[in-house]
């Protein structure tokens, strides 16, 4: 078993909730101190930097969410002066105001840290040729695989996302051993790689960490299958600091959060109650080691569950699973909560169906109704209309059975889903909610 740091990565269960403790009162003594948003936020609860005496008394302290970092926009939840911040990262920005995220220096070093830790994890050397897609700029996918890349001394390809039979190209050309993008961006560089006659042979792909989006197992088997590699995945959000909060070991049974860096919880998102270990809720992630943006229980808004128990691996940070979606991405149709990740998975079982599909919600009268589009192979799509109809009756019973509700499916040609080169947009919401 292969580790960066086994020192903090296997730390005994006691010694790492003592170092969270003392690192967590640090953190909140300077919020309250440096950042007047979070000291009137600390006095509306009632609650001092002094009352935090075990790490149980987290949960009284108030929540963060991103409207508040919008509230504040731009520097105004910054723990330091501007003039000991290295980096500036944004959200787009696309649903009003961006959220902004600095860096100090230390910032900078700790995240190189995190990402070497989940490049390793995932197999990583200095030995590696590592094609990263990631975007690079504002968004902070691409710097900080980037960084850890670097850190652990393997060799960079930053090619950031985009023109993508260049990619190929340079993935044959200059023997990449490694991919990290996001799993759609993954299928669709499978895509062009038949595209354009190249064989699995003539790459030297071994591995891929994907992540920046919420993908299933059934397309984590798709891709594995498909590009013939070991798919990692990767969990992280700019807000808490970008990739690298979590990540899978070999194992693969769920995401080890670095918990000496931040210490994580799950709730109801509706009532905000604190949840036991296993049962499934919002992650919601305090930064016990950020200078620049520290934040005391960040809403993510992704859903999963927790798992505090050691892994084989040896690594005894707790462990989430899969996001299965985010509490904002689920879409309600009568009653009933649906999330694109749900349809996946029943998609990616059924043969001749692609991984490439769209949700389109509507509301017909008083009625929402959902229609699945869903790619289907070349070679089933120029067959007979009756083997498409048969295939889409078998799609709709599947998914009805699994949803528990009823579901039109239209069935299109190969390559009319759109692709991305980033996040895949799955769901289109045409009511007037």
């Amino acid at each position: 078993m292969h580790y960066w740091n086994q020192e903090k990565e296997c730390m005994p269960r006691e010694e790492l909730e003592k170092l969270q403790l003392r690192r967590l009162k640090e953190t909140v003594y300077r919020i309250y101190s440096f950042v007047p948003a979070y000291q009137e936020k600390m006095d509306q609860a009632g609650i001092r930097p002094d009352d935090i005496r075990s790490l149980d008394d987290l949960r009284h302290l108030p929540f963060t969410t991103k409207q508040d970092l919008r509230d504040s926009y731009p520097f105004n939840l910054f723990a330091i002066p501007m003039s000991e911040v290295v980096r500036i990262h944004s959200s787009s920005g696309t649903t009003g105001k961006p959220t902004v995220v600095g860096y100090s220096r230390k910032d900078i070093d700790t995240w190189a840290e995190l990402m070497a830790r989940a490049l390793t994890s995932a197999g990583a050397s200095k030995h590696e040729v590592i094609q990263n897609s990631y975007g690079y700029g504002l968004f902070t996918g691409g710097l900080g695989v980037h960084y850890g890349a670097e850190k652990i001394g393997a060799s960079v390809i930053p090619t950031s996302g985009g023109n993508t039979k260049r990619q190929v190209m340079l993935m044959q050309d200059f023997g990449s051993t490694i991919l990290t993008c996001t799993p759609s961006y993954a299928l669709f560089m499978y895509e062009v790689i038949e595209e354009m006659g190249i064989k699995r042979s003539d790459l030297k792909l071994k591995a891929g960490v994907f992540g920046a989006e919420p993908w299933s197992e059934s397309m984590r088997r798709e891709i594995e299958k498909k590009l013939e590699i070991n798919a990692f995945d990767i969990y992280g959000l700019s807000e808490i600091i970008g990739p690298g909060v979590a990540i899978e070991c070999p194992y693969k049974v769920g995401l080890h959060i670095a918990e000496d860096h931040f210490i994580a919880e799950t709730i109801d998102p509706i009532n905000e109650r604190v949840l036991e270990n296993g049962e499934q809720g919002e992650l919601v992630i305090t930064t016990i080691t950020k200078e620049a943006l520290p934040l005391i229980r960040y809403r993510t808004r992704d859903l999963t569950t927790l798992e505090k128990k050691t892994c084989e691996c040896g690594r005894t940070h707790m462990r989430m699973h899969k996001v299965l979606g985010r509490s904002d991405d689920m879409i309600i149709i009568r009653g009933v909560n649906v999330f694109p990740s749900m349809v996946e998975s029943v998609l990616l079982s059924i043969p001749g169906v692609e991984p490439h599909y769209i949700l389109i919600v509507e509301r017909k009268g008083t009625l929402d109704e959902l229609e699945v589009q869903v790619e289907v192979s070349e070679k089933l799509f120029s067959d007979e209309v009756k083997k498409l109809e048969s295939l889409g009756a078998i799609i709709r019973k599947e998914l009805e059975s699994s949803l528990g509700i009823g579901v039109r499916v239209r069935l299109v040609e190969p390559r009319s889903i759109e692709r991305s080169e980033g996040k895949a947009k799955r769901v289109i919401d045409k009511r007037n909610i």
